[in-house]
């Protein structure tokens, strides 16, 4: 099986050109990949398929050539991965799989079709700087407030919908971001995720040129465990704390462990801007 590794932000794929659907993709498959003792270690895979030839995707496929397959470290499937469609992209044009299209690429997710843009472009309210891709996931949905519980500490936060589910929790003053304990998974509510939830954790940051506002995250992600960056993640918080300073519009900057991510929400799009690097390529030996 040979294989292309890539990353957003430190959020790491291994990447698999499947254009016809013919490899045998199963959830152990995906697991042993995934581990980063036993496989080649990343926190996802990303099947390259056509959409006409994958279920999920043969809706979209008169709108998008490409469907993103995405798949959790642990097997399991997701609908939706910011980061992963920005390094999706950057495969496809690199392998020449496609190219540039004036007003975006559409990839094909379980979520819908979204669009990326290559800088340097002007996404949203922000601009692209040469090299990073942009991809709108439309509208985040803030519909909602549950809890979390890390560290004996009950959390306060708001359901975000970017096309799989979020929890933004702001850490309260007095608790430092970094001093979390995420090598567990954050309690939360069933009933309110039924299918599980990505838990992203908030501290205010000092203003940056270019940003209306900055913060710094954490995440736990279902299926990955605490990872370095989550993209849709970043789009979740950066719609919770434009609205919680009373803007509906603006750009944030949230830097993560694993570097910086630019978002740009408005009434209709959600812009999510940062590198996406291809790191090798490789056979599997079994």
């Amino acid at each position: 099986m040979q294989f292309t590794k890539g990353h957003g932000t430190g959020n790491d794929f291994v990447i698999l050109a499947d254009p016809d659907g013919e490899l045998p993709l199963t959830p152990a498959t995906v697991a042993a990949l995934c581990d980063r003792r036993r496989g080649v270690g990343a926190d996802g895979v990303l099947r390259v398929i056509r959409a006409a030839k994958h279920p999920d995707g043969a809706a979209y496929s008169a709108e998008a050539e490409w469907f993103m397959d995405y798949w959790n470290a642990d097997g399991s499937i997701a609908e939706m991965c910011g980061n992963g469609t920005r390094v999706f992209t950057r495969y496809l044009l690199t392998s020449g799989l496609a190219e540039p299209v004036e007003g975006g690429l559409p990839i094909a997710t379980r979520s819908g079709v979204v669009r990326a843009v290559v800088g340097p472009a002007t996404a949203g309210l922000a601009v692209v700087a040469d090299g990073e891709i942009s991809v709108d996931l439309g509208a985040p949905r803030l519909y909602g407030e549950s809890t979390a519980t890390v560290d004996g500490l009950t959390l306060a936060g708001t359901v975000v919908d970017c096309g799989n589910p979020h929890l933004v929790c702001p850490v309260p003053a007095g608790v430092e971001l970094s001093a979390l304990d995420l090598t567990r998974a954050p309690g939360f509510d069933p009933a309110v995720f039924p299918a599980g939830v990505n838990v992203e954790f908030v501290a205010p940051a000092q203003p940056v040129p270019g940003a209306d506002l900055h913060v710094l995250m954490r995440v736990y992600e279902r299926g990955s465990a605490e990872t370095l960056s989550c993209g849709s993640g970043a789009v979740a918080v950066a719609a919770t704390v434009l609205r919680a300073a009373g803007l509906g519009a603006g750009v944030v900057a949230v830097d993560v462990p694993g570097g910086r991510l630019t978002i740009s929400v408005d009434s209709e799009s959600a812009w999510l801007a940062g590198p996406a690097v291809l790191v090798a390529e490789g056979d599997t030996l079994r």
